[in-house]
């Protein structure tokens, strides 16, 4: 694949294509998918009940995580905590897979996460799920949280980013589908030894990501950003370039 000017530097492309978008996504107004699109309040299955067994088999399931979560696990939670972006995966992909190395793969990957803010936070607000924390309180975070009791738990926001992205990343280099795939359930886990979640919290946010990815793989702006941030992720990381069928 070819970047459609190839006299532009990635970061001129990238400014180029961040001017297109910077005040919609201010205006957190939708880049490629929108909620009149993907209602996911109407599609996904209401979250088990606070006073439901499926809640307490899952309290009880993060009580076992808690126990035996080392300290590795936590730095590792944390960090993908943090790191709420397409480079959570630079662990797969190596050591150039970097902000600094790719501007226009940097830039997709915050147009996809804002319009997991759209998407997802819309169904947050309607299920009203308590975070795990709250329900329980021998559940102790090692995350970030907040006193707003309107921080709902249900989808997962990271994690539909983490699948999201994921998504994303297999259209660009779909020679490594099964680490990709397997990282993005290691960073919905992630949330789980956190404390800030539930399992079917990240059951959600994956199906909320398959589900605004096939509405994306549609729209022409997302096409155009994709095409440009594959030349350059597969052009760094020295793979060669995609037959003309692969990655769609």
């Amino acid at each position: 694949m070819k970047i459609s000017n190839p006299g532009l530097s990635g970061g001129v492309v990238a400014l180029c294509l961040l001017a297109q978008t910077g005040s919609a996504q201010s205006a957190r107004t939708p880049l490629f998918v929108s909620p009149e699109q993907l209602n996911m309040a109407a599609i996904l299955p209401a979250p088990p009940a606070g006073d439901s067994w499926q809640s307490a088999s899952e309290i009880a399931d993060l009580r076992r995580i808690q126990e035996t979560r080392t300290p590795a696990a936590i730095a590792h939670a944390q960090s993908d905590e943090a790191e709420e972006s397409i480079f959570a995966f630079a662990d797969v992909l190596g050591e150039r897979f970097t902000r600094a190395e790719l501007p226009i793969t940097a830039l997709l990957s915050e147009h996809v996460r804002h319009d997991e803010g759209v998407i997802v936070n819309p169904a947050k607000n309607f299920f009203h799920r308590p975070r795990p924390y709250r329900l329980d309180a021998s559940i102790k975070p090692v995350c970030k949280t907040t006193d707003n009791p309107t921080d709902y738990s249900y989808p997962s926001g990271h994690g539909t980013t983490g699948y999201l992205e994921a998504l994303v990343l297999l259209q660009m280099v779909p020679e490594m589908r099964n680490a990709i795939l397997a990282r993005a359930d290691d960073y919905a886990y992630s949330r789980e030894v956190c404390g800030v979640h539930y399992a079917s919290d990240e059951a959600a946010s994956k199906a909320v990501a398959y589900s605004m990815m096939a509405i994306m793989m549609n729209h022409p702006q997302f096409k155009k950003e994709l095409e440009a941030a594959r030349a350059e992720t597969r052009k760094a990381l020295g793979l060669t370039d995609l037959p003309d069928s692969a990655g769609h």
